[in-house]
């Protein structure tokens, strides 16, 4: 089941998940076993929801796991990349139902992020930077909000030198934004505004490569400019580039495990061969930033450097075999990722 699809359920029922993700078309469980997130410096990504999970395992053992009663290996389930076996229940905290606006802001200095990243990054409850690394600028800042009863709606016309936009637009300013949420300030329901595109319409730009990196907090300002420093190289390859901020959390393949982070996300124009000709420059820029990359997208780092980022790597391993001692759930990333520097070392 597709965010999309289970938000007008549970909104019918009163109720809401924390947050989602800029694309309502992904599906719940596999957005949740790689750590897929939206926005928001109070907000965890989106496996941070799971209370619990049921899982069959190699053994073709029904297996259920919860936060209540498990506890820290429950952390080591929830990201699990597949290697567990097949999901085939999760249970979601949820929340009151709630409205949201949504307001756009255009031309944002970088040099205005120096000073005020958090400040910027907390102006409401998900906000996201759109940017083509152009003269140190900032395209568009998408800020949603959640509407509290009784309590008026401020927008300000101005973002540190940013101008609030009087038209409704697509974070890649040449195509139509038809299939974007509503912006301009409309109020509507949580999962009209959450989200940066409708699901009834293609998500994004379509043909698309993706990938996205994060380094703790404190750097965001640093290693921001730090990319911006090869804009030459990126900016004809991209369609667009999004930052935004996710909370930290416990679990132990999540990329916020123990600390805030600032995601740095390049939609690419879809050129695989120049692409992965510019992650290992990208990747060389935010080396002295400790990056972890998102499972789920393109990276070229090394195994052994992915895996020193993550400090329960082994108790990971460990939870695997417990599951799935002969490998029957593996494959070549798991391979590579997660226990080529194990077997090396064996």
């Amino acid at each position: 089941m597709r965010y999309g699809e289970i938000s007008i359920i549970i909104h019918d029922s009163g109720y809401a998940v924390p947050n989602m993700a800029s694309l309502p078309h992904i599906t719940v469980i596999g957005a949740c076993a790689t750590a897929t997130h939206g926005s928001g410096i109070q907000n965890g990504n989106l496996a941070t929801s799971i209370s619990a999970i049921e899982f069959v395992n190699a053994a073709g053992e029904l297996v259920t796991m919860s936060r209540q009663k498990d506890g820290e290996l429950f952390n080591g389930a929830v990201v699990s990349l597949g290697g567990l076996g097949v999901v085939t229940k999760i249970t979601l905290d949820l929340v009151p139902s709630f409205k949201m606006t949504q307001v756009v802001y255009r031309n944002l200095p970088m040099r205005a992020l120096q000073d005020h990243f958090v400040e910027i990054m907390s102006k409401g409850y998900s906000v996201s930077l759109f940017t083509h690394w152009e003269n140190q600028n900032i395209n568009q800042v998408w800020v949603k909000s959640k509407v509290e009863e009784g309590v008026s709606t401020v927008i300000e016309p101005e973002l540190f030198g940013a101008k609030l936009a009087t038209q409704k637009l697509h974070p890649i300013e040449d195509q139509s934004p038809e299939n974007t949420t509503d912006q301009l300030g409309e109020v509507g329901e949580w999962y009209e505004r959450l989200p940066h595109f409708k699901m009834g319409f293609k998500p994004s730009a379509g043909a698309e490569l993706q990938s996205e990196y994060f380094v703790a907090i404190e750097y965001a300002y640093e290693a921001m400019m730090a990319i911006e420093s090869l804009h030459e190289k990126i900016t004809p390859h991209l369609f667009v580039s999004e930052i935004r901020t996710i909370k930290a959390d416990e679990l132990w393949l999540s990329p916020q495990y123990k600390q805030t982070t600032v995601a740095f996300h390049f939609t690419w124009k879809q050129d695989e061969e120049v692409v992965m000709q510019l992650l290992p420059l990208i990747e060389e820029k935010l080396a002295p930033f400790k990056p972890r990359p998102h499972w789920g997208k393109l990276f070229t780092m090394a195994p052994e450097v992915i895996q020193a980022q993550y400090e329960k790597m082994e108790d990971f391993r460990q939870l695997l075999r417990q599951h799935d001692p002969e490998g029957k759930f593996r494959n070549e990333f798991m391979d590579k990722y997660i226990f080529s520097n194990e077997e090396k070392s064996a």
